[in-house]
């Protein structure tokens, strides 16, 4: 028997049901038996870092450099961030994320935030540092040697082409900047989780983004549309009710 449903998640519910789907990943569940994952800044990413350790971020504003607040391009101040965590065998360390760069491989895992997606599976991520902040200094090395570069990041980030906007979006192009002045680095080989592939991965259901934006608490929500056997469509309403709008 076939079921459907239709459902609505506001960016911080978004946020919290993608985390859950990237700590159930088959690569990620491997890497946290036998490897390293390190997980950059972003807020979605501070939801990750919970699913993946237990530990609460509270503000999940400080998990983060570049970040779009109070209507502007910004940062937050790195006496006040939290540094990325790093996994090695699903025990955190201690260790700068440059020097464990190095030895990462194709059993590893590299989670990255980021700023826009389009429906061809790219992924944009803003940087006001003029060398191009963490996914510039390590985006290289990930490609070269097989990391798996998994990026979380919700439907409300949309844009028609990463391309393109990465082609009209540079640090030293604006005669005028509401914050930060930043460019964008376009990446097209990231494992790219977002809300529908969230829910495939935790309940086996096909869900389709049919409406964005709302008023109030549900601005930038999105609407997405369930699709699969009643007893997995269930399955998801009732988790998405009962521990994701909480």
């Amino acid at each position: 028997m076939t079921g459907s449903a239709l459902v609505v998640l506001t960016p911080v519910e978004s946020k919290r049901l993608i985390a859950k789907a990237v700590a159930a990943l088959p690569i990620v569940l491997e890497a946290q038996k036998e490897g390293y994952i390190m997980i950059g800044g972003g807020t979605t990413n501070a939801y990750v870092v919970e699913e993946l350790t237990g530990r609460q971020i509270p503000d999940k504003t400080k998990y983060t450099a570049g970040i779009v607040y109070g209507a502007e391009l910004a940062v937050t101040p790195e006496e006040t961030r939290i540094k990325p965590v790093i996994l090695k065998n699903g025990v955190e360390i201690d260790a700068d994320w440059k020097e464990i760069l190095n030895q990462l491989g194709p059993r590893d895992v590299f989670i990255k935030g980021a700023n826009a997606i389009d429906a061809e599976g790219n992924a944009g991520v803003l940087v006001a540092n003029p060398t191009g902040g963490t996914i510039g200094q390590a985006w290289g090395l990930l490609t070269a040697r097989g990391v798996n570069l998994i990026m979380p990041v919700g439907l409300e980030k949309m844009v028609p082409s990463v391309h393109e906007a990465a082609r009209n979006c540079a640090i030293g192009l604006w005669d005028h900047v509401t914050g930060l002045s930043c460019g964008m680095i376009p990446v097209s080989n990231a494992l790219i989780i977002t809300e529908l592939e969230a829910l495939a991965t935790l309940f086996g259901v096909h869900a389709v983004h049919v409406a964005s934006g709302g008023q109030g608490d549900g601005q930038g929500a999105v609407v997405i549309a369930l699709h699969g056997t009643k007893e997995d469509v269930d399955l998801a309403f009732d988790f998405i009710q009962k521990e994701i709008k909480v």
